[in-house]
C-alpha cells in the first residue's frame, strides 16, 4: 500500500486541517451546447472527489493522489505554476487563477481521493477543480460564492490546462445535487434546480473507453461550431433558431451537421425540462433517444462501444430512453429507467456488452452489478 493510500498523515507527517468535496455529474441532455452558449441539464452523481488540506507558510504546494501516479507526491511553488501535461496541472490551474485575482497563496499540502472514474464522461476533472477551490476558499477565508467557484474552476481547466470545455461541468460540480436536475443557461449562468421525476431513476454505465477533453477531437468539434456560427453570421450557435433549417442546410459539410446538432439539442433541453415538469417520462425518453442519434450521426462523437450500450439499454422494456453522456469519444451512457428497475437493466446491459471479448462495462449509478 502506498503512503497516499494510507492517508494524509502518512504522506505529509501531520494531520489535515480541513476537508472539501465536490461531486461528479451526469448530463441528462444538452451535449456540446455549453460552449455554444446554450442550455444544459446535468445532475450530480454519488461519486465524489475529496481533498484533505493543511496550510503551509513557505509557498510550497505538495500534492498526492490515490488515483494516478502510483501515489507519488508532486510539488511546486505558488507563483511558479507551469503546465506539465500531468494531473498536477489541475491543481496548478486553481492556484494560478486565484493568484491572478489577487489572492495570496501561502502554500499547502493536499491529498486527493476520487471515486469519479477518470475519462468516464462524468466530469472527474471538474469535480477535482471545484473540490480544491472549495478547500482553498475555506483555508483562505475567501468571500466567493458557488457560481464564482465554478468560474474559477472553469478558468483553471480552460485557460491553464488547455481543455476547451464549456462551463457546464464546473457549474454542475459546484451547484448540482442528486435529487434535482440543474437547468442551466450557460450564456448567462442563470440556473434552476428542477426535481427529478419520482417514477423514474437514472442508470449510468461506463463503457471502459476513456476520453480526454484536451485531445484533438473535442477541440475540432468546438472549432467547427465556431466556424459554423461565423458562417451563419451569429456570435454563437445558441443564436440560431431551430426553424432555420434551410440556413443550416446551406452550410458546407460537416458544418451543417455540427450546427444542426447544437441547434436541435438546445431545443431538446427545453423540451426535456417541459417533460420533467409534466411528468411525461415517455416524452423524456424519446428526447434521450433523439439526442443520442444526433450525437452519433450529426456531431459524430459516439463510438461503437457506446452505441452498443445504448442499444442494449433501449432493448430493455423498462427503459424510456438512453444516450451517450459527456463529451463523447468514449465515456458513459445514461438511461432513464422505470423506478426499481435500474439494477436489473444494468445487469442485462453489462452482460450483453461483455459478450464481445475484451469489453467490460461498469454500472456507476443505478444499482451494483454482482
Amino acid at each position: 500500500m502506498t503512503a497516499a493510500a494510507q492517508g494524509f498523515e502518512a504522506v505529509f507527517g501531520r494531520p489535515a486541517e480541513l476537508v472539501a468535496e465536490a461531486p461528479g455529474r451526469v448530463n441528462l441532455i444538452g451535449e456540446h451546447t455549453d460552449y455554444n452558449g446554450g442550455y444544459v441539464l446535468p445532475t450530480a452523481i454519488p461519486q465524489r472527489t475529496r481533498i484533505e488540506i493543511a496550510p503551509r507558510n513557505d509557498g510550497l504546494i505538495r500534492v498526492a493522489t490515490t488515483n494516478v501516479d502510483g501515489g507519488a507526491q508532486r510539488s511546486y511553488r505558488a507563483g511558479e505554476e507551469a503546465r506539465r501535461g500531468l494531473w498536477l496541472d489541475y491543481v496548478q490551474g486553481i492556484t494560478a487563477v486565484l493568484r491572478g485575482r489577487g489572492v495570496a497563496i501561502p502554500g499547502f499540502d493536499a491529498r486527493i481521493a476520487s471515486t469519479v472514474p477518470l475519462g468516464s464522461g462524468l466530469s472527474s476533472s471538474a469535480s477535482l477543480l471545484v473540490a480544491l477551490a472549495r478547500g482553498l476558499r475555506a483555508m483562505l477565508e475567501l468571500q466567493i460564492d458557488d457560481v464564482e467557484i465554478a468560474r474559477i474552476a472553469h478558468a483553471a481547466e480552460h485557460d491553464f490546462v488547455g481543455a476547451p470545455v464549456g462551463t457546464m461541468d464546473q457549474m454542475a460540480a459546484s451547484l448540482a445535487d442528486e435529487n434535482t436536475a440543474l437547468f442551466l443557461d450557460t450564456r448567462t449562468l442563470a440556473f434552476e434546480r428542477i426535481p427529478l421525476p419520482a417514477e423514474a431513476e437514472l442508470l449510468v454505465v461506463n463503457s471502459g473507453v476513456a476520453h480526454r477533453h484536451a485531445s484533438g477531437d473535442y477541440k475540432t468539434r468546438r472549432a467547427e461550431c465556431e466556424r459554423a456560427a461565423a458562417a451563419l453570421g451569429v456570435p454563437q450557435l445558441r443564436d440560431v433558431d431551430a426553424a432555420a433549417e434551410q440556413r443550416i442546410a446551406s452550410l458546407p459539410p460537416p458544418l451543417d451537421r455540427r450546427a444542426r446538432h447544437v441547434v436541435t439539442e438546445n431545443a431538446r433541453v427545453l423540451a426535456a425540462v417541459a417533460a420533467i415538469r409534466a411528468g411525461d417520462l415517455v416524452r423524456l425518453g424519446e428526447l434521450f433517444d433523439a439526442s443520442h442519434r444526433s450525437m452519433r450521426d450529426d456531431f459524430e462523437v459516439s463510438v461503437p462501444e457506446i452505441d452498443d450500450l445504448v442499444e442494449s439499454a433501449r432493448a430493455q422494456p423498462d427503459v424510456f430512453g438512453a444516450r451517450l453522456t459527456g463529451g463523447g469519444f468514449g465515456g458513459s451512457i445514461v438511461a432513464l429507467v422505470k423506478r426499481g428497475s435500474a439494477a436489473k437493466v444494468g445487469r442485462a446491459v453489462v452482460d450483453a456488452y461483455a459478450r464481445v471479448p475484451g469489453r467490460r462495462a461498469t454500472v456507476l449509478v443505478g444499482g451494483a452489478v454482482p
